[in-house]
């Protein structure tokens, strides 16, 4: 039985997999993209604030609802 969003999903797995992919899928593409253009020639720090948006848009979806 698929998940149709954050909410529905009973694991806390569960959960995160379809707040990466559903809600947060413009900060997790710019995370992606920013990855592929340096990962050549990664630096420490390289894709600092791609990584806190996206980080930050997993947090505000994975709170807990009480």
């Amino acid at each position: 039985m698929p998940a149709t969003s954050a909410a529905t999903a009973t694991t806390p797995l569960r959960r995160l997999a379809v707040a990466s992919t559903v809600n947060c899928s413009t900060e997790a593409s710019a995370y992606g993209k920013c990855i592929l253009q340096t990962y050549t020639d990664m630096k420490k720090d390289a894709c600092k604030e791609e990584f806190a948006k996206f980080g930050a848009c997993l947090r505000q979806t994975m709170k807990r609802k009480w």
